[in-house]
Parts: C-alpha cells; structure tokens; sequence
C-alpha cells in the first residue's frame, strides 16, 4: 500500500453547486482550437461511427461550455493522452485546463496524462494541479496501452492521492478503433475493471471512478464498487435504455451513493442520455443523487 503525508491541494471551484441541476462527469474535447484533433483521423472517425454514424461534431472547450450552461448542469472536461501508442501528439493539458478556467461556472477540468511518460508524467500532474486547476485525470487503458495494477504506473497514483484529485479510468468495450481491422491493435483486456481492484486497495485514499458500463465484465465493476468505499461508476458511453439489467438493480440498491451522471458527450448528448434515463425505473430519491449529490463528493467539489 502506497501512502505519504502529504496534504490535498486547496483548489477552489466557481460552481454554484445549488444552482445547477447536474454535473456530468465525462465529457471529451476532440479537437482544439486550431484543429488540432485528439486522436488521428482515423480512430477517431471509427470512434464516432461508431456511436452515431456520419455525425462528427467536435465542440472546443468554449462550445462545451456555451452548450452546458444553455443546460444549467456543470460538467467534467478532458482529452486523452496516447502519443506513446498511437504516435499521434495529444491536446495540450494546459490549454483544455486554460479555456476551462474561463467557465469556472460550468466546467470541471481534467488532464491526461499518459503513463509511458514514467518520472516526468509524475511531475506533469503536480504541475497540472497547482498550477492549472486541474481537479482529476483520466486514464484510457485500452487506447493507452498498459495494465492499470502495473506497479511501474503506482507513482504516478500516488502523486494524484497526495494531491487529493480521483482518477478515472475507462472500463469496458471502446468505440475507439471499433470496426477496424485488428481493432488497430487496441486491446480490450486492459480495460478489465478488475485490473481496478488492485489499484482501489492499494490506494484507498485515491477515488477511482470506473467509467462506463463495463460491458463484459458488468459483474465485476459492480462487485467492486460494492466493496471498495473509494471507487465509483460514472454511466456514460451508453444510452441508458441499454443498461445491463443488473447495473439498474444496484443503482436502485448498494450502488445508490455510488453511481455518477456522465454522457461521454460530444458522442453522446446528455439530453439523449437524461430523455432515455428517464425511461428508467430509478427510485425517485435516488435519481438526484445520481445527477448530482454523487459526483459532488466524488469529485470533492463541497
């Protein structure tokens, strides 16, 4: 078990928590203000058909922002960082957290930081913190190629628990590089949640937010949540009307205080998302907390 004393860093939040009416914990910036995109063309249009066909909408930060606070919800902002698989250079970590601290009122940013970068990647994320505002990262296993328990990545959560931000990691099938030949190498084996369990009890004072319904391994993201007090599930990436039967059930049971709001917008929009999670048989007193009160303490935005 990884630990040190040193403190979380005070970060202040512009969010008027008693205004908005829900916080959507996984949002994607695709492209830059320049064009640059986040992943080459390729995955990243196979990302998007996958989802929905010939819609390639790419919103920048500011847009995010504009399409959130038309909402009245707040939202979590980041890119992903996989140059050292793909080749192809990421957004920058410090212009997405740049743009987002011009909507402190809507936005929550998160960095990327790719855990090939070893030492250095370390340093980043403090940097990214105390000098950035950043409040989270997110991690894409899969995209990023590496087993979440490999103890050479142990570092680097480390600094995020002493820094006192969670870690969210992409479980489950991706839409990235689906349909390819080969899956253009991605493999969906790292994306195991249970490779998460070993994370979640070697750093208990870490919040790991799984993200997605972890389809195939549903079971597993659920049994884990269940039994780690500083994991949760965010359930974006899919449309709720295609929730697993049994992620309902723990939503409405053990994983009420657990599970969190998250679209995965642009390719999902979050009023598609809220029109079919309406459909669902969600207690009402739980449905509050799976918009918002969840991701508050998650986020450790009070």
């Amino acid at each position: 078990m990884y630990h040190s004393a040193t403190t979380p860093v005070n970060r202040a939040t512009g969010l008027d928590l008693d205004r908005i009416t829900a916080i959507d914990v996984h949002t994607h910036i695709h492209a830059d203000h320049h064009g640059n995109l986040a992943l080459d063309r390729e995955l990243l249009e196979a990302a998007e058909s996958y989802f929905r066909g010939t819609d390639t909408a790419r919103p920048t930060v500011d847009d995010l922002a504009a399409h959130y606070r038309a909402l009245n919800m707040a939202a979590v902002v980041f890119s992903v960082d996989a140059e050292a698989t793909t080749g192809h250079p990421a957004l920058s970590n410090e212009a997405i957290a740049t743009a987002a601290a011009a909507h402190p009122d809507v936005l929550i940013p998160f960095g990327s930081i790719d855990p090939a970068r070893g030492a250095a990647g370390v340093r980043a994320a403090r940097r990214l913190v105390t000098d950035h505002g950043v409040r989270g990262f997110k991690f894409h296993p899969s995209l990023q190629g590496f087993e979440p328990n490999d103890r050479r990545v142990y570092p680097l959560y480390e600094e995020l628990r002493s820094l006192g931000v969670p870690a969210l990691f992409h479980t489950g099938q991706t839409g990235i590089g689906a349909g390819l030949p080969g899956g253009r190498g991605i493999k969906l084996r790292y994306s195991d949640p249970m490779l998460l369990d070993d994370v979640a009890a070697d750093f208990p004072e870490l919040t790991v937010i799984m993200a997605h319904p972890s389809v195939p391994w549903q079971d597993a993201a659920i049994s884990i949540a269940t039994h780690k007090a500083n994991v949760f599930i965010d359930l974006s990436g899919w449309s709720p009307k295609y929730f697993p039967p049994q992620l309902v059930r723990a939503a409405n049971g053990p994983l009420a205080d657990k599970v969190l709001f998250g679209s995965d917008y642009p390719v999902i929009t979050p009023q598609r998302w809220i029109r079919d999670f309406e459909q669902l048989e969600i207690e009402p007193h739980i449905r509050p907390k799976i918009m918002k009160d969840n991701a508050i303490r998650a986020l450790a935005l009070r």
